[in-house]
């Protein structure tokens, strides 16, 4: 293994073993506090721009796999991943490559040898922070200066970099851990999912509960949309989660304050459901650290918890009350969840209930959007 050395911007400066790419790298840096399912956490678009601190210590020892990756495309978009303790030599019979492999693959660092623990404490006091990380630059001074000149992850706009860049057909549902194979459930309706860094599972859920998704590019007019809904082709939407600020959005910002003047069924997820709040004139706002893990207890509005997955740093205001009844709220901080909009079919939760890594506590309301989408010609 190589040196790399690290930089944040509270002037802390570290030197750590490097397991992936070679270079220099600048982002955001996060805590995950999931115990399993690195590969599906890696692979999330959302985290684009951020390096990922896993609390887990034991990362690598399951390997890589071509069916867990949460982006179809088999891509990483995060700046690098930071670890105590790298497993090169992996031990899993779906095991295809080492995780030091697809980073290199995908010319992203990986950071070991290094106290996790004590970032996760500094990270949770402090707030999440930018940071700069190297395995060519060994001087402070130098990367303090390009940390300081590099842009923030609030200036740009992640998922120009993410979303796919043409239309396509999803076709596969759930994956069956019996048969070790994706399922093909049958469908009676249709809707276009809009992909700000979509994530497998999201659509293998959405198959799973009836509706054949067409999804597509973030910048897709709301016209095309609507016109297909006018015709029956669709009859609904879906908003995915993403990476990035979302007050960054003003394009798909308009878009989406187009689709809402119409009577279209839209459900949203994570960044799509903080978009939703900015539509309706409500501007997000960043959490201290955020919530990354999968093990977020949030209170739906029935009075039962769910054990949730999470992975956002921004976050709906309580004043979106004044539009929408909260559905959901987290009880470690008493943040909004979900809501239901009043007098529209629309509908969002800030957690992920696609849930890949679990838990599956939330993974009905795949079904509660089924029920809302209008029908639609026959396929």
């Amino acid at each position: 293994m190589q040196k790399v050395w690290l930089y944040f911007e509270n002037g802390l400066f570290v030197e750590a073993q490097s397991f992936g790419a070679s270079g220099t790298a600048y982002g955001e840096v996060v805590f995950n506090t999931s115990l399993t399912g690195y590969q599906e956490i890696i692979t999330d678009p959302s985290y684009a721009g951020q390096f990922i601190t896993f609390t887990m210590p034991e990362i690598g020892n399951v390997g890589i796999n071509e069916e867990d990756f949460e982006n179809l495309q088999g891509k990483v978009f995060c700046k690098g991943v930071i670890v105590r303790s790298y497993q090169e030599r992996f031990s899993n019979f779906r095991g295809q490559k080492s995780l030091s492999t697809l980073l290199k693959e995908n010319n992203i660092l990986g950071i070991t040898n290094i106290d996790t623990r004590f970032l996760t404490k500094m990270l949770r006091d402090e707030g999440a922070m930018e940071m700069i990380a190297s395995t060519q630059i060994s001087d402070k001074k130098e990367l303090k200066k390009l940390l300081e000149q590099a842009p923030k992850i609030s200036e740009i706009n992640y998922i120009e970099k993410v979303t796919t860049p043409k239309s396509y057909i999803h076709k596969t549902g759930k994956y069956d851990a019996t048969k070790f194979c994706y399922t093909t459930p049958k469908t009676t309706k249709k809707i276009i999912a809009y992909d700000f860094g979509i994530k497998r599972n999201i659509l293998n859920e959405l198959i799973s509960a009836g509706l054949s998704v067409e999804v597509v590019p973030a910048n897709t007019p709301a016209s095309v949309v609507l016109q297909k809904y006018e015709k029956k082709e669709i009859g609904g939407v879906f908003l995915s989660n993403g990476p990035g600020d979302p007050l960054v959005l003003q394009e798909q910002k308009a878009i989406i304050q187009e689709l809402l003047k119409s009577d279209i069924p839209i459900f949203a997820i994570c960044l799509g459901h903080q978009m939703l709040s900015i539509a309706h004139g409500f501007n997000t706002y960043k959490l201290k650290f955020g919530h990354h893990g999968g093990n977020h207890p949030v209170k739906n509005k029935e009075g039962k918890v769910e054990i949730t997955a999470q992975n956002h740093n921004y976050n709906v205001p309580e004043e979106i009350t004044q539009i929408a009844e909260v559905t959901h709220r987290n009880l470690f901080d008493g943040t909004i969840e979900g809501v239901k909009y009043k007098n529209k079919d629309v509908f969002s939760v800030q957690h992920h209930p696609e849930a890949s890594p679990g838990p599956h506590e939330s993974s009905y309301v795949f079904k509660e959007f089924a029920k809302r989408v209008k029908n639609t010609k026959e396929e």
